[in-house]
C-alpha cells in the first residue's frame, strides 16, 4: 500500500537577534531589548522576512520541520554585541520560536544544536526553543520517513574555493557510509549539514538514491565576520518530499537586488 507523501521543511542559521537575522515584523517592532540601533538593516530585515513568508506560502502545509542549528545569534562577544538588535538571549529565543510558529501545517519539529559561540558554550539555549514547540533536539540524529533515512547535524567544514564546497559534503557522505558499514548507525539516504551559509548538493544512485547537501542560511548578508571571508552565501530554505522510499528535493533561494558601484566622480 502506498504511503502518503510527507513534506519536510529544512531551515537553519536564522541567527535571531542579529541585525540581519530572521525576525517577523511583529517582533521587530518591539522597542528596546538591544544596545545597537534597532533601525540598522531594518529595511533589509523586512525584505528578508517577506521572501521567507512567500516561500512558506508557496510550500503550504508541511509534516516535519528540521531546524538545523544556530537559530539564535547569542551575545556576539567577538563584535562586542554591536551587531545585535536583541541582546537578551531569552528575547532571541522568543523570536526563534515565533519564526517556527509561522510555518504552516502543525508539523513535528526536529532540531540540532548549533555553534556554541552563538547558542551557548556552557548552556544550550536552543533546548528552550525545542521545548516551546514540543520538538526533539540533539547533536546529530537520524529520522526515518516513509522508508527514507535522514541524517542531520549542524556543523560542516567550509571552503574558500568553489569546488571545495562539494568536497566537504562528500566527505560527510563517505563518513556516514563507513559508520553504517561498521554496523553502528543506519545507512543514510539523505544527509543534511548547515553552518557554512551556502547551498551545495551532491547525489547518486549506488544501492539506492542518496542525497547530501548543505543548507542555505536564514541570516542575511552584512556581518562583521563577512569582512574577512571570501565566497558567496545563500539565503533560503530547502523542501523535501518523500514517499515510498523515494524523494524529491527543492531548494528555495532568494537574492538581494543588484548593487551598482558607487560613482566616485
Amino acid at each position: 500500500m502506498s504511503k502518503k507523501s510527507k513534506k519536510i521543511l529544512v531551515i537553519s542559521d536564522t541567527h535571531c537577534g542579529h541585525r540581519s537575522g530572521l525576525i517577523s515584523p511583529e517582533m521587530d517592532s518591539r522597542p528596546g531589548g538591544g544596545n545597537a540601533d534597532a533601525l540598522e538593516r531594518f529595511e533589509f530585515r523586512r525584505w528578508h522576512w517577506d521572501r521567507f513568508s512567500e516561500a512558506l506560502d508557496a510550500i503550504g502545509k508541511v509534516d516535519i520541520v528540521i531546524g538545523n542549528g544556530d537559530l539564535i545569534d547569542g551575545p556576539e562577544p567577538g563584535s562586542g554585541g554591536t551587531e545585535l538588535i536583541l541582546v537578551d538571549r531569552q528575547d532571541q529565543v522568543a523570536v526563534a520560536v515565533d519564526v517556527l510558529k509561522h510555518i504552516k501545517g502543525n508539523p513535528k519539529f526536529f532540531m540540532s544544536y548549533g555553534t556554541g559561540y552563538h547558542t551557548g558554550n556552557v548552556e544550550d539555549w536552543e533546548r528552550d526553543i525545542a521545548k516551546a514547540v514540543s520538538g526533539k533536539i540533539g547533536d546529530e540524529d537520524n529520522i526515518a520517513v516513509n522508508g527514507v533515512v535522514i541524517n542531520y547535524k549542524h556543523h560542516l567544514g567550509g571552503s574558500s574555493i568553489p569546488h571545495g564546497r562539494f568536497t566537504a559534503i562528500a566527505r560527510e557522505k563517505l563518513w556516514k557510509d563507513i559508520w553504517a558499514l561498521r554496523g553502528e548507525y543506519p545507512t543514510s539516504n539523505i544527509i543534511i549539514r548547515s553552518h557554512v551559509h551556502y547551498h551545495s548538493a551532491i547525489s547518486g544512485y549506488d544501492i539506492g538514491p542518496w542525497l547530501a547537501f548543505s543548507t542555505p542560511a536564514l541570516q542575511g548578508y552584512h556581518s562583521k565576520y563577512s569582512r574577512r571571508v571570501t565566497g558567496t552565501v545563500d539565503m533560503g530554505v530547502v523542501l523535501l518530499e518523500i514517499v515510498d522510499g523515494d524523494f524529491a528535493f527543492r531548494p528555495i533561494i532568494w537574492r538581494q537586488e543588484f548593487k551598482a558601484p558607487v560613482d566616485a566622480g
